[in-house]
């Protein structure tokens, strides 16, 4: 059976389409920015990264509010100097985004250097045409997560 969908119809698919492209594209510009802002500590920056409501999880499962964290970054408790994706994933709900990412770092807390490696899954959501990041949860690869519990 031939159906015949119209060339208004294939445009509009098209039309999709490219709007995922663009979205998924954005998506990629807003965590590259997020990186380099926090390798800079510039706090303005994610200031617009981060969404108001914002809320990160660590490897340990506490709760971070966008303040606290940002607040973190402007004192110096903690500092990311080398900040290194190794992998991302980007899976597209209309305004709403789910980012499965990981990477390699370098972080300065309590004024030691270590290198950690982190799993990640961020929320992201479209409001007002802007792409924000909501949520965080972070997690250590098994292997690691291993060694810091022994």
């Amino acid at each position: 059976m031939l159906v015949h969908y119209g060339v208004d119809a294939v445009k509009r698919l098209s039309s999709l389409k490219g709007d995922m492209l663009d979205d998924e594209q954005q998506i990629h510009a807003l965590f590259e920015s997020a990186d380099q802002a926090l390798m800079r500590a510039d706090i303005e920056a994610l200031d617009r990264v981060f969404a108001d409501d914002y809320v990160q999880y660590d490897a340990a499962g506490r709760a971070f509010s966008k303040q606290e964290v940002l607040t973190s970054l402007r004192s110096g408790v903690i500092r990311y100097p080398v900040i290194a994706s190794t992998g991302r994933r980007i899976r597209l709900f209309g305004n709403l985004a789910i980012v499965h990412g990981s990477e390699a770092d370098e972080v300065v807390s309590g004024g030691k250097r270590s290198s950690v490696r982190y799993l990640y899954m961020d929320v992201v959501y479209k409001r007002g045409g802007r792409w924000q990041i909501v949520g965080s949860q972070l997690v250590k690869p098994a292997k690691e997560a291993s060694e810091v519990a022994s």
